[in-house]
């Protein structure tokens, strides 16, 4: 017991060191010229050092936000912001989903194309059919990874409610907080910490593991080099497997961020009370919704 609260103030106060240390020397693990600064950046992306830091940050953010609640209605607006934005864009990729499928199934079924050949900007893009078709999968993974905290913004998650629903207002705040610390934040820093390395040992050669040491990494930094993943199930298929690991740290990461925004609105309505729920929430409003209201102006 005593090792591990050793252990845990001590990375705790390590952590401004460690933020110190790569402000003030940036290149060290931006500077990807340099094949020790990449496996520098590779390792901590994912490390308990990192993780310290985002700690630090949030408990500090935090205390002074309980002093000026502003800033954290400032945090909420803008991660809110960002979630609906990214969502909002990326929804269409369902309509291009569709329509892709649509100009698939005509151009092999009645005109009996084989390939389509594209050339923006001079550059020739020509791939089977078989590669667009196979490319669908990637649309419906971008709705999936980069809509899922836009969603959950909108509150469009489905929710099992066995207690919530029956419950006092500043309860459900409660209940709010102690689900964005101990399920999104946690399950979302796992999801991240794998699929980062899991990413990576897409992109680069010789293989990167979650286990590896960082002296041993270091030492694998002589032979390091770019390795993107190219391989598809079928011989004309979708060949870019890779994006998909890489919206997979995408959505970790998002839903991170997402984690901390509804605690922080969760903290502060409990605070302020019933009069700030929904306060600068930036809700989607349907057709029904829209006509009701143009009603009720006129």
């Amino acid at each position: 017991m005593l090792d591990g609260l050793v252990w845990f103030f001590t990375n705790v106060g390590m952590a401004f060191v460690n933020v110190f240390n790569a402000l003030s020397n940036p290149s060290a693990w931006l500077d990807w010229s340099d094949k020790q600064a990449m496996v520098r950046f590779i390792f901590y992306g994912a490390s308990q050092e990192l993780f310290f830091v985002i700690f630090d940050i949030f408990i500090i953010v935090t205390i002074i936000g309980l002093f000026r609640r502003g800033i954290l209605w400032g945090i909420v607006r803008v991660l809110e912001g960002f979630a609906n934005s990214v969502g909002r864009f990326f929804a269409y990729a369902g309509l291009f989903m569709v329509l892709q499928q649509i100009i698939i199934v005509f151009l092999q079924r009645i005109f009996r194309v084989s390939e389509i050949s594209m050339g923006p900007f001079g550059y020739i893009f020509t791939k089977d059919l078989s590669w667009f078709a196979e490319e669908l999968k990637l649309y419906n993974a971008m709705i999936v990874a980069l809509c899922a905290s836009y969603t959950f913004v909108q509150g469009g998650h489905v929710r099992v409610d066995l207690v919530y629903a029956r419950v006092r207002y500043r309860t459900k705040k409660m209940i709010d907080m102690f689900g964005s610390l101990f399920f999104i934040i946690p399950v979302m820093t796992m999801i991240w910490m794998f699929g980062w390395f899991f990413m990576w040992r897409h992109l680069v050669t010789p293989k990167i593991s979650a286990t590896d040491k960082f002296e041993l990494l270091m030492r694998k930094s002589k032979l390091l080099k770019w390795n993107v993943e190219t391989i598809g199930f079928s011989p004309n298929g979708f060949d870019g497997y890779f994006l998909f690991k890489i919206l997979l740290v995408a959505f970790a990461g998002m839903m991170f961020l997402q984690g901390i925004a509804f605690f922080y609105r969760s903290l502060l309505e409990y605070i302020e009370g019933p009069e700030s729920e929904g306060k600068f929430l930036d809700k989607d409003k349907l057709e029904d919704e829209l006509a009701e209201t143009v009603a009720a102006i006129h």
